[in-house]
Order: structure tokens, then C-alpha cells, then sequence
């Protein structure tokens, strides 16, 4: 599977997952314990539409937990999802972009976009009592990528959990969310 296939993957199953979160659970806990789904949505869209600001060259958005969000959270997640697509689309791989820790290449940055997607795609759903699953090849995939990713510095640096033994026959999601520290 192509990374960009998995980000867009990753955004269907985002935007199905945030646009079944009812208004009366937006100040719910997350597994993210900094943030309430409210704020983790905030902070979804907010990185999605910086990740496109950067993969343009555009100027970059501060304080992603703050941004905007509107009534309907699903289509707004997928209009910025679909601006973000197109500009790694147009993007080379190649190249270098700046997502806000400096530049870094685009592979990297889309990388950080779709661990970053995936995962609180799975907090959201499990905070607001939905199916956070993904696709086995694609967990496959996303677990992956985390693995090239997330070392200890990473976590340090991003204040990922330690991730957390499971069976080794768990499902993919599992492993996945398990290895950055969440308990399945």
C-alpha cells in the first residue's frame, strides 16, 4: 500500500469516526488525557489543515488546539482532509516541507500526518463508544510507519506514552494503538 493511498484511507475512516460524535459528547474524556474530544477534534483538523498549509508552502496555523471548529464536525474534517490530500498529491516526495518542527522530507511530514490521523481517529472513536478498527492492512501499514517513526526521542518530543505489551496475535488496530501507548 502507497502512503498516500493510506492517508487517504486514514481520512475516509477519520471523517466516518468524527462525524458520529454527537454534540453531548464533545467535553467527553479521551484516551489522550490532555484533551476532551471537543479539543482532540480541534486538534485533528487543525494538524490536517497544517499539514496541507505546509506541504503548499503556506504559512502555518499556531495553537492547532484552538482551531475553529464547525456544526458539522465530519464535513469539516473532510473538506480539510480533501485540501490536504490534494496538496501531497502535488507535492514530491522528495522535497522538503515545514509542518512546524522545521523541515523535514515531505515523506516524513505525511508520515506525521497519517500516524497522527489514525491514532486520534481511534481516541475519538473510543471515547465516544464507536469502532475505532481500522482496516487490518492498513493498521498493518500505519504500524509500520510507526515503527520507522517513533522512537524514544519521538515520544519525549510528542509526550507519546511508552507503548504497552499485548498478544502478539491481537488485531492490527491493537498493535497499533498499543505501541503508542494506549490501552486497547
Amino acid at each position: 500500500m502507497e502512503l498516500l493511498d493510506a492517508l487517504s484511507q486514514t481520512f475516509d475512516h477519520a471523517t466516518k469516526v468524527i462525524g458520529g460524535v454527537q454534540p453531548d459528547q464533545l467535553g467527553a474524556t479521551t484516551p489522550c488525557t490532555e484533551w476532551n474530544v471537543r479539543t482532540l477534534l480541534s486538534h485533528m483538523t487543525g494538524v490536517v489543515n497544517n499539514m496541507g498549509n505546509g506541504a503548499r508552502g503556506e504559512e502555518l496555523r499556531p495553537n492547532m488546539e484552538q482551531f475553529p471548529l464547525e456544526d458539522d464536525l465530519g464535513s469539516q474534517f473532510r473538506a480539510e482532509a480533501e485540501r490536504t490530500l490534494d496538496a501531497w498529491k502535488a507535492t514530491d516526495p522528495s522535497s522538503n516541507v515545514n509542518i512546524g518542527a522545521g523541515p523535514m522530507p515531505a515523506q516524513a511530514a505525511m508520515s506525521i500526518n497519517l500516524l497522527d490521523t489514525a491514532t486520534h481517529s481511534w481516541d475519538v472513536a473510543r471515547a465516544t463508544g464507536q469502532n475505532g478498527t481500522l482496516p487490518d492492512e492498513l493498521a498493518t501499514m500505519v504500524l509500520s510507519v510507526a515503527k520507522g517513526v517513533v522512537n524514544d526521542d519521538i515520544r519525549k518530543f510528542a509526550g507519546i506514552h511508552p507503548a504497552i505489551e499485548i498478544s502478539a496475535t491481537a488485531n492490527p488496530t491493537d498493535q497499533l494503538v498499543a505501541f503508542l501507548g494506549r490501552q486497547p
